[in-house]
């Protein structure tokens, strides 16, 4: 089916014959924000943003993240393309690309869902995520959703986590789960959270496989309260992405997205 169709058909509300009257019942959720990257060319500088350099990004990632540069992020045949390369660029020995809503997007609770394939290979490092959109970030303070990460040297896993002051992987109490999806490199997911004031939910093409509940203990352990922001990525090595190494013959590889769609209550 037309993916303009499907998009058009998340919006419709659903008629009920009730008593023999038509009774229209609203929709959970409705289409706050979207993009469905039908213009070819570079990402609609109206919805994203960059975030750029190569100073490891507090993991040892080994890429530089480029600014505009159709290489490392383009829209083609529909998707957006977030590509990492093998190439010297500004010191560093790969570039790819981090695009974010900051600054032109975010949002307090609702669902977010991106229907993406990911690049396999050891040393590639996607992820789908939400960071809190205070200024200035106090990481991991103001909150961390990781929507969808996947490693290389572990194929076909896709894990999702929380991280805030009182939970993330530093201290070693972050909360975690994993799901596998053996497609994923092959085929296309859609990858969704799902928040609120009581809870953070991720789903894979529908299942919940992760939930963190507010436990409602004050802001080191519930700082979900803030407006988010969304980013996506390809890092290459790092802390956990590149703990079985890289290797450079898969290179180039790219993420492909097919839409991006924010929902929230009325």
């Amino acid at each position: 089916m037309n993916k303009n169709i499907l998009f058009a058909a998340c919006v419709m509300t659903v008629l009920l014959s009730c008593n023999n009257k038509e009774k229209i019942t609203e929709p959970a959720y409705q289409l706050v924000w979207a993009d469905e990257f039908t213009t070819a060319g570079q990402p609609d500088a109206a919805k994203w943003n960059y975030e750029v350099g190569g100073h490891g990004w507090g993991n040892q990632e080994l890429q530089f993240y480029t600014d505009r540069r159709t290489e490392n992020a383009r829209v083609e045949n529909g998707h957006l393309i977030i590509e990492a390369r093998k190439e010297n660029w500004q010191g560093m020995n790969y570039t790819s690309a981090r695009l974010v809503t900051k600054g032109k997007a975010e949002w307090q609770y609702g669902k977010i869902e991106v229907k993406a394939k990911i690049p396999s290979g050891r040393g590639t490092w996607p992820a789908i995520w939400m960071l809190g959109a205070t200024t200035p970030l106090n990481w991991p303070d103001d909150g961390e959703i990781d929507i969808m990460e996947h490693v290389g040297f572990n194929q076909g896993t896709v894990h999702a986590s929380i991280h805030c002051k009182k939970y993330y992987h530093s201290i070693g109490t972050q909360k975690t789960a994993t799901i596998p999806v053996p497609d994923c490199s092959d085929n296309f997911h859609v990858y969704a959270t799902e928040w609120d004031k009581d809870s953070v939910r991720v789903s894979v093409d529908g299942n919940t496989y992760f939930r963190f509940a507010n436990e409602h203990s004050g802001y080191e352990a519930w700082p979900f309260d803030n407006k988010m922001f969304l980013l996506l990525n390809v890092a290459v090595g790092g802390a956990w992405g590149g703990q079985q190494g890289v290797d450079d013959s898969i290179f180039p590889k790219r993420m492909e997205i097919d839409y991006v769609r924010v929902y929230q209550k009325k």
